[in-house]
C-alpha cells in the first residue's frame, strides 16, 4: 500500500464534483457491536469475533483491493454511523477509515471512477476492502460483475459547514513514525511476558505495554513493525495469516 496523499488545491478542485455525488442521504447493516463508552467514529468494534480499530485520520491513505456492492435489501436500514442507507446515493462501507471520509475508487479493471462519502462499516468478506452503493457501484461498472478491483485514495475528512458544504479537517502526517502490532492483550502480567518470551525466539524487538481501561490493567504485547505506516500494514498482515487473527497496528 503506497503512501499518497492530495494537495489542498486538488481537493478544491474536486469539491463541485464530490458534492455533485454525495448528497447528504445515507446506508446499512447491523452486526456491528461496539463497546458502552467513547464515539462510534473512532472506538473499536467486533465483528464475526474479529475486532477492528477505526483509524484516527484518513491522511495518506490508500489501499488496493476488491469492491463489491449492497442495494435494495439494505435500502433504509440504520448505518453504523447513524444514518440510513439509501442506495441512490454516493455512499461507502470501509471498515477503519474514519466516517465522512471522501475517498477516490478507481475501478482498475475498465478505468472508471468515483468519489463517495464514508458512511458505514464493512464489507466484513474475505478478501473486501470496501462495499459501495448501488449507485456507485453503478458508476463504477462492478452492478454486474459484483465485484471488481478497485484503488481506494483518502482525498480528506469532512464536517459539516456554512450550508451544509463539507469543510475538510486537516490532520498531521501520521504516516511516518514509530509503530507497533498488536497480538494480544492479558489482565495476568505473567501470561503476557510468557507470550512475549514465545514470540522473542522468532522476532526481535517484542514488547509488553501496560494499558489501563474501565479500571482495570492490560498487558499489551506488541512487535516493532518499523517507521512507516505502510510497512507496519504489511507485516500487520504478514501476522494475521500467520495465524495472529486480532493483529493490528498502533503508533507510539
Amino acid at each position: 500500500m503506497k503512501s499518497y496523499f492530495l494537495r489542498p488545491l486538488t481537493l478544491l478542485l474536486l469539491l463541485p464534483f464530490m458534492l455533485w455525488g454525495c448528497a447528504p442521504s445515507p446506508t446499512h447493516r447491523g452486526g456491528v457491536t461496539y463497546p458502552s463508552s467513547s464515539h462510534p467514529t473512532y472506538r473499536p468494534y467486533r465483528v464475526n469475533g474479529k475486532t477492528y480499530y477505526p483509524l484516527p485520520t484518513a491522511y495518506g491513505f490508500v489501499e488496493t483491493g476488491y469492491a463489491s456492492w449492497y442495494g435494495r435489501d439494505f435500502h433504509g436500514k440504520k448505518t453504523a454511523s447513524g444514518e440510513r442507507y439509501n442506495m441512490y446515493a454516493m455512499t461507502a462501507a470501509h471498515k477503519v477509515l474514519p466516517m465522512n471520509t471522501y475517498v477516490l475508487v478507481t475501478n482498475l479493471e475498465n478505468g472508471r471512477q468515483a468519489v463517495v462519502r464514508i458512511n458505514d462499516r464493512g464489507p466484513f468478506v474475505k478478501n473486501r476492502i470496501i462495499d459501495l452503493s448501488y449507485t456507485a457501484a453503478h458508476k463504477l461498472g462492478i452492478v454486474g460483475p459484483g465485484t471488481a478491483r478497485v484503488r481506494v485514495v483518502a482525498l480528506g475528512e469532512a464536517r459539516p459547514g456554512p450550508g451544509g458544504r463539507p469543510r475538510f479537517v486537516r490532520y498531521p502526517d501520521l504516516r511516518h513514525g514509530t509503530y507497533f502490532v498488536q497480538v494480544g492483550a492479558f489482565v495476568n502480567k505473567d501470561n503476557a511476558y510468557r507470550f512475549r518470551g514465545k514470540l522473542s525466539k522468532r522476532w526481535k524487538n517484542v514488547v509488553v505495554a501496560q494499558y489501563w481501561y474501565r479500571g482495570r490493567r492490560f498487558y499489551r504485547v506488541q512487535i516493532y513493525a518499523g517507521t512507516g505506516y505502510d510497512q507496519a500494514k504489511r507485516f500487520e498482515r504478514y501476522l494475521e495469516a500467520s495465524g495472529y487473527r486480532d493483529a493490528f497496528v498502533v503508533a507510539r
